[in-house]
């Protein structure tokens, strides 16, 4: 991992979003690049006395990104501040692919509204379209630790590729790691679950303890619980591409609700 892309709004939650990019660049030794996008939410005619308001938010909030990436340099990582004008969604995507970043820590505010649970917030739209993978760290969590880390898989499609990308990076972590598969009439089985797991014994070299495999009545309770029972510090998932009919109405994305609703920090890659 070289580059980690840190987008921030100065909200309490933003301090504890860099402090979790910088715990994984200690780790890996990646650098940081702390990202702000301004946007001016003044709804009133433009004066000159509005644009010198607006002219000077803009510049103290110039120098907060100055702020940080100082005392990120002066903490001996290597960091870099990116100022960006556009959408949050379409800055975030865009300066992923252009300083090619291979991480985006972003955070997620408040337990997810209606709204949000319908249509998804922007940390949504960034952890479902980015081309790296992206990690979801809610309000609520000021650090991780690192400790335990669960990817939740459902065996029916080929992820073999991203399941040696989260090894890897969880052995740089230090982080134990558990695969969980949760049995579901939301989700039955479209071939049997036996060759998939023998698939990941024999390629990632992990026991079969490893894998586990539940029975609950939902597939998100399910991983939640499971999280809760093992007291997991990182949730992993790998989405994939759909069309507007199955993402919206026939089979939404469990990792569209897991981003608005998991209390643990949630790491999505993307399969090809």
């Amino acid at each position: 991992m070289k580059k980690i892309l840190i987008p921030i709004d100065f909200s309490e939650s933003s301090q504890h979003i860099i402090q979790v990019a910088k715990a994984i660049a200690l780790k890996t030794g990646a650098e940081l690049a702390i990202m702000h996008t301004y946007q001016t939410n003044i709804a009133i005619p433009v004066t000159e006395s509005t644009e010198q308001v607006c002219d000077d938010m803009e510049n103290s909030y110039k120098q907060l990104l100055n702020e940080y990436v100082i005392g990120a340099q002066i903490e001996g990582y290597q960091a870099e501040g990116i100022w960006e004008s556009n959408g949050i969604h379409t800055s975030v995507l865009s300066q992923a692919s252009k300083i090619k970043a291979d991480l985006i820590v972003i955070g997620r505010t408040g337990q997810g509204n209606f709204m949000d649970k319908l249509i998804g917030s922007s940390a949504t739209g960034i952890a479902l379209d980015a081309y790296c993978p992206v990690l979801v760290v809610p309000s609520q969590v000021e650090t991780i630790k690192f400790t335990r880390a669960v990817y939740a898989t459902q065996l029916e499609y080929e992820e073999i590729n991203i399941l040696h990308q989260v090894k890897r990076l969880t052995e740089q972590l230090g982080t134990r790691l558990t695969f969980i598969k949760i049995s579901s009439l939301e989700q039955p089985n479209i071939q049997p679950d036996e060759q998939y797991v023998q698939q990941m014994i024999n390629e990632l070299d992990i026991s079969a303890s490893d894998i586990v495999i539940q029975k609950e009545s939902g597939v998100i309770e399910g991983i939640k619980k499971y999280c809760q029972q093992v007291e997991a510090d990182l949730l992993i998932v790998s989405t994939r591409e759909r069309g507007f009919w199955e993402q919206y109405i026939v089979n939404p994305s469990i990792t569209k609700k897991l981003v608005v609703e998991t209390d643990v920090p949630l790491l999505v890659f993307h399969l090809k």
